[in-house]
């Protein structure tokens, strides 16, 4: 016995190792014995090699020509007449034949295996490289059925994600080898593709700290100032000529002219705010009217909301209301509109998305807005004031480091507005003229300036004192001398422990983006009709 795999066909006491069972003899003739000789049963047998390994394989009768199926998979080749070598070359299978000179066929199946030095290996270098890249963290890495299996401990989701990375190198080669092993193809498997294996994450996640919450403070600061002057002279015939009129410019309002009667002489109803009238005797029933006006006004504006928010949320926040307008529909084909009631927010609002960086900046989308309703341009629709709405609004995108500020909107604005009217030509008549021409004057002022600051803030100590308003009067006293307390965390009993390691799927779920909270659909009108007429 030579001692080489293989199959060992001896006689005078050889040991006969046997790879495979002898399959059923077929009694037809054979096509390639020889002429006249009777054909004996063939057999059946099983040949199993790794890649880049041989066998030999020993036979008692001398051989007349052998071959093999697929020449990838496996090389013959004939060393003596009784004995012939068999060479891995890839993954697979494939049938060898050999002809013997006596008649007789025998029939061998070779399954070639891949080398497992070579996955073995790979695995190697992926367990080097994941102690390389994430010392410390213990990460076991096994094969199966062409998958890689990562089991362990990770600290975070970034090493978790970099050891899937780490192993995906792997993966292509393994699968490949183990699919041409088990007979998935037979033919030549394109380098690192066609394996349908994957890399099976069964790590476990330390649960992460708390992130810090960002807390943003905004201030408005606004003023307004106007000036406006008017001067003018409206003129009225009380019935000169037996006729009633009057001459105006058009700018200043017209007095009312009641006709004369029986009972009472013309009259003329002044309706300015302030006017100096002259009414000349009976003689000449005319009216004057001379309103000079000068009026002030200044607004001062200053907002300062607060809003904290957790690292990516969204935080909104408003301190105003809603005031209703009427909006009319239909009213087609000779009928009268449908007025429908709406309902329109204004107030202080703060809008904005925090996302700390990893600079440890602060990165901010933020719309900050207020708004108040302006009742000067008021308009009136079906007989009811409808106000309109003075809005200032900032929507932008800055970074900033923590308690850093940046003035993200600024306005200044100077406005001037003269009006002069006067009667053609009478108006161009020295000294007189004035009576027959008007002026309004007006200067508009209106400065803005939008100042954000982020902070990083942790929560409030317990039993730490909490910020509270400064009251001007005290409130009732309670009814109840028993404090509202709820069961918490401080007590020893109720003390959480640290929490375990999960698995890394939960721990990205409990992480995924909440669903927005629905801040409209408690709200009864805020969308639709509350009345109609």
């Amino acid at each position: 016995m030579r001692g080489r795999a293989g199959v060992f066909i001896g006689c005078l006491g050889a040991v006969l190792f046997v790879c495979a069972a002898v399959g059923l003899r077929a009694q037809t003739a054979s096509a390639f014995s020889q002429p006249g000789a009777v054909s004996n049963q063939d057999s059946s047998n099983d040949l199993s090699v790794a890649v880049g390994k041989s066998v030999l394989v020993d036979f008692t009768e001398p051989m007349l020509r052998v071959a093999v199926g697929m020449n990838e998979i496996a090389a013959v080749t004939v060393t003596s007449p009784t004995e012939v070598m068999v060479n891995g070359k890839m993954p697979g299978q494939t049938s060898l034949i050999v002809w013997q000179k006596s008649g007789n066929r025998q029939f061998f199946n070779i399954t070639v295996r891949r080398n497992t030095f070579e996955s073995i290996d790979r695995l190697d270098a992926v367990r080097r490289q994941l102690m390389m890249e994430l010392p410390g963290q213990a990460i076991k890495v096994s094969t199966e059925n062409g998958s890689i299996f990562l089991r362990g401990t990770v600290k975070d989701l970034d090493s978790s994600n970099r050891a899937v990375e780490i192993a995906s190198t792997a993966l292509a080669p393994i699968a490949s080898a183990e699919s041409a092993e088990k007979g998935a193809s037979t033919a030549a498997a394109p380098a690192g593709g066609g394996a349908s294996g994957k890399v099976v994450n069964l790590l476990y996640v330390d649960v992460p700290e708390a992130e810090k919450q960002i807390l943003l403070k905004v201030r408005f600061a606004s003023v307004d100032r106007n000036k406006a002057k008017q001067l003018g002279i409206n003129l009225a015939s009380l019935g000169i000529g037996n006729t009633t009129g009057g001459i105006s410019t058009g700018q200043l309002p017209f007095p009312t002219i009641a006709n004369a009667t029986s009972a009472a002489p013309a009259s003329a109803a002044f309706s300015g705010a302030l006017n100096l009238l002259v009414e000349t005797p009976g003689n000449l029933p005319m009216a004057m009217g001379i309103q000079a006006l000068e009026t002030k006004g200044v607004v001062e504006v200053l907002a300062e909301p607060n809003l904290m928010a957790a690292n990516g949320k969204q935080a909104s926040f408003l301190a105003g209301g809603e005031y209703p307008y009427p909006v009319p529909q239909g009213g087609g084909g000779g009928s009268a509109p449908t007025i429908t009631i709406m309902f329109k927010e204004y107030g202080v609002r703060l809008n904005f998305i925090p996302t700390i960086t990893p600079r440890g900046s602060i990165r901010l989308q933020v719309a900050p807005e207020v708004s108040s309703l302006d009742f000067t341009n008021a308009v009136e629709l079906s007989g009811a004031e409808v106000p309109a709405i003075t809005t200032r609004r900032v929507k932008t995108e800055v970074e900033l480091n923590d308690g850093q500020s940046f003035v993200i909107g600024g306005l200044l604005d100077n406005r001037e507005t003269e009006t002069f009217m006067k009667i053609p030509f009478l108006g161009d008549i020295p000294v007189l003229g004035k009576f027959f021409q008007s002026m309004t004057r007006s200067h508009t002022n209106t400065e803005l300036i939008v100042v954000v600051t982020p902070e990083l803030v942790d929560p409030i100590p317990v039993g730490a004192p909490l910020p509270s308003l400064k009251y001007p009067t005290k409130f009732l006293p309670p009814n109840s001398d028993v404090q509202m307390h709820n069961p918490d965390g401080t007590t020893a009993p109720a003390t959480p422990a640290t929490p375990a390691p999960i698995p890394v799927e939960k721990l990205v779920d409990s992480q995924k983006p909440e669903a927005p909270l629905d801040v409209q659909g408690g709200m009864s009108g805020s969308s639709g009709g509350a009345s109609s007429h």
